[in-house]
């Protein structure tokens, strides 16, 4: 199906980037991976650049190899707030772990902070690590894991609805700030959790905040095609991800559910220098220090300009809805987003006016 609307544009902010050696450049300001500064900095940076999304991936687990340790992505979220005006911050929250009465109350929290932009992206706590950080559960596995995450997303949206819009009446002669008939029991129980409700958090501005999930597997995608507004997918090459958008939507479509209100978003991971030669030889600098494994998904090494073209092709051939960006050295993707980001017009799809004076 042709897109209907402009190429979104995402941005994965994964502490100094998703190589592991990124932290070892000069210009990674790894040593200030942990203040508020550095998530500011990234975050308004990629605003100016007119980038749509803020992806901001979390764990309960450390990083295997690289920069170690994590802040939490809901508060680096909620601390960008009051800096940003216009792009979405999408924190991930993982589910294993974590009730989703606290889930709804900080994803609707920080929608209200950002005045309607704000988006959860859905994750899980595998292995026995993670199991043994928090010591009340055994480890769980895949399918378990995912029907774990889907009752926890019921349970989230339905807490989120549990306030209808006009809840707070605020009725300063008799003294009623809430009209408690428009307060509602979930009444959730399920296989991992019984919750009764209402939520503590009114209804926020969008409403049901955005979900997005990454499906990376036959279960994260089965969750992602019932319940995500946001599909994040990889693929090798663009006739793949167009293949996989396919068959995102046509799933979407069997399930019951509008394809046409899903938007699938294509992983590219990608370096981005003044040209190709130094984009090449900065990976080869990065692979020298830690040899990384063989990308599975499609990567872009070069300059911003052809970053672009492989944009307008993206949207050609029908492979995604968006683009999300995976910087291989953060700091370098943001020194060259403006590059990046098309004109108003190149977003409505109309082309750059001849000038009626120049020569032919």
């Amino acid at each position: 199906m042709p897109h209907s609307s402009p190429l979104l544009l995402g941005l994965e902010l994964s502490g100094t980037g998703i190589h592991p050696a990124s932290w070892r450049r000069a210009d990674s300001r790894a040593e200030e991976l942990f203040s508020a500064e550095y998530w500011l900095d990234a975050i308004t940076a990629a605003e100016d650049a007119g980038i749509d999304f803020a992806f901001l991936p979390d764990s309960f687990a450390l990083q295997p190899v690289g920069a170690l340790g994590r802040l939490d992505a809901v508060a680096v979220a909620a601390r960008s707030a009051a800096a940003t005006r216009r792009i979405g911050l999408i924190p991930q929250a993982p589910v294993t772990h974590t009730e989703p009465f606290h889930l709804a109350k900080a994803i609707a929290s920080l929608d209200f902070a950002t005045h309607g932009r704000a988006g959860w992206e859905v994750t899980v706590s595998p292995g026995a690590e993670q199991a043994k950080l928090f010591g009340r559960k055994r480890t769980q596995y895949e399918p378990e894991l995912w029907h774990e995450a889907d009752e926890a997303i019921e349970v989230v949206t339905r807490l989120w609805d549990s306030w209808e819009d006009d809840a707070e009446i605020r009725d300063a002669a008799t003294g009623r700030f809430i009209d408690r008939d428009k307060l509602h029991y979930i009444d959730f129980a399920g296989t991992h959790f019984s919750v009764k409700g209402p939520s503590i958090t009114p209804r926020s501005p969008q409403g049901q905040p955005l979900v997005a999930v990454r499906a990376d597997g036959p279960h994260s995608t089965r969750l992602a095609v019932h319940r995500a507004d946001i599909v994040r997918i990889a693929a090798p090459t663009l006739a793949a991800a167009a293949a996989l958008r396919y068959e995102v939507r046509a799933a979407v479509t069997a399930a019951g559910r509008d394809a046409d209100r899903v938007r699938v978003l294509l992983d590219i991971e990608t370096h981005l220098a003044d040209n190709a030669d130094t984009a090449a030889l900065e990976v080869a600098a990065l692979e020298d220090w830690s040899p990384s494994a063989a990308p599975k998904t499609l990567r872009h090494i070069g300059t911003p300009g052809e970053l672009r073209d492989l944009f307008d092709q993206a949207v050609a051939e029908c492979a995604a809805d968006g683009i999300v960006l995976r910087p291989l050295a953060l700091p370098a993707a943001l020194a060259h987003l403006p590059l990046l980001t098309p004109t108003l017009r190149g977003r409505l799809g109309l082309p750059r006016p001849a000038n009626r004076y120049a020569p032919a």
